[in-house]
């Protein structure tokens, strides 16, 4: 059976980072997954992406929608989006059968620095200097609600990107180590 994990914090927190690094972690162990990144997805869906409350939920569904699809026919699934809402992630932990969140947690202040100095390949860029004027940006203007029970937590702010990826990866294994998609 295939599962889906989803990295899930503040922008800048270091997801993107953690959840590629962690693939290739598993990639050496043999276990295959493919990376969905919300950032990525976002340029077909809503290519003129305004993030209100309405086209986050149907983006988040979407997204949820498609790593079902993917379990459905035995593809593992990273799933690289903040879903600052915890009934985006709650949609997907209904739909999907194995699935797990993976919080990246930073402080805020930790995230906007980080944000100012990255050079993201589909993340909007300078994100928390457009909260002062007005867009919706979870953790600043609008909420970020964090997991209440994470199946794996890492402070990215007091571990490198190697430790955090190692020991998602490894809880992963640990987690799905009954499915044949461990092997």
């Amino acid at each position: 059976m295939a599962w889906v994990i989803w990295f899930t914090g503040l922008p800048g927190c270091g997801k993107t980072t953690v959840a590629r690094r962690t693939k290739m972690l598993l990639d050496e162990l043999g276990v295959r997954a493919r990376i969905l990144q919300l950032d990525e997805i976002r340029r077909v869906i809503t290519p003129k992406p305004r993030y209100t409350e309405e086209e986050r939920e149907i983006v988040y569904a979407s997204l949820a929608y498609m790593a079902k699809l993917l379990n459905d026919e035995g593809v593992n699934v990273i799933v690289d989006a903040c879903a600052n809402r915890r009934r985006y992630r709650d949609l997907a932990r209904r739909l999907i059968p194995h699935f797990g969140e993976a919080y990246v947690k930073a402080p805020i202040d930790v995230c906007i620095e980080r944000e100012k100095e990255r050079v993201a390949e589909y993340a909007p860029q300078g994100i928390y200097d457009k909260a002062a004027s007005g867009a919706a940006v979870p953790g600043v203007n609008v909420s970020y609600e964090e997991p209440l029970d994470p199946e794996i937590e890492v402070d990215s702010s007091s571990m490198g990107v190697e430790e955090a990826a190692r020991h998602v990866a490894e809880r992963i294994v640990a987690l799905f180590a009954d499915s044949d998609h461990l092997s």
